[in-house]
């Protein structure tokens, strides 16, 4: 077992880890951090992404050592101070983009990633952004509107599918 020490959302965090620990499974299993979802366990359905040193990340292809000393942000640090949602969160509540939101965990994140470094993105660019996630209740239409909505872009022109 080796020791692991990151900031999780703002806080110092430490764990006893073993060489295979999965970031995810530090994350949920040590940290008690459930909002970040294992979907897949093949790195294909994004349910795990967060953001360490300010990249998103699938947290189920990262080992929780190879995040020693990094910053790690979840879902759970999304939130305001007050515990009111976020811009994004908002959006996707006002946009219905989520379902049975197992998937908004990673969706909410990755749409944070791709805001940080494109605070504009049209509705193509942000379809191509969110090809590493996968909703099986949506149709991913009103996400896009959600992730629209979140960079202050009018989401009434965007097409139905």
């Amino acid at each position: 077992m080796t020791e692991v020490t990151m900031t999780v959302n703002g806080k110092q965090m430490r764990g006893e880890v073993e060489g295979r620990t999965l970031l995810v499974s530090f994350l949920r299993d040590q940290l008690g951090l459930t909002g970040t979802h294992v979907g897949c366990d093949t790195s294909q359905c994004g349910a795990c992404v967060v953001h360490v040193d300010g990249k998103a990340v699938k947290s189920c292809t990262m080992l929780a050592l190879e995040a020693d000393g990094a910053e790690v942000a979840t879902i759970e640090g999304q939130a305001a101070a007050d515990g009111s949602l976020n811009v994004i969160q908002q959006a996707f509540q006002d946009h219905h983009g989520l379902q049975c939101g197992f998937c908004t965990p990673g969706m909410v994140m990755s749409a944070a990633a791709l805001l940080k470094e494109n605070p504009k993105p049209t509705e193509a660019e942000i379809r191509h952004y969110l090809e590493g996630n996968i909703c099986r209740c949506t149709g991913y239409h009103n996400i896009v509107k959600a992730i629209l909505a979140a960079s202050g872009q009018e989401v009434a022109a965007i097409a139905a599918e």
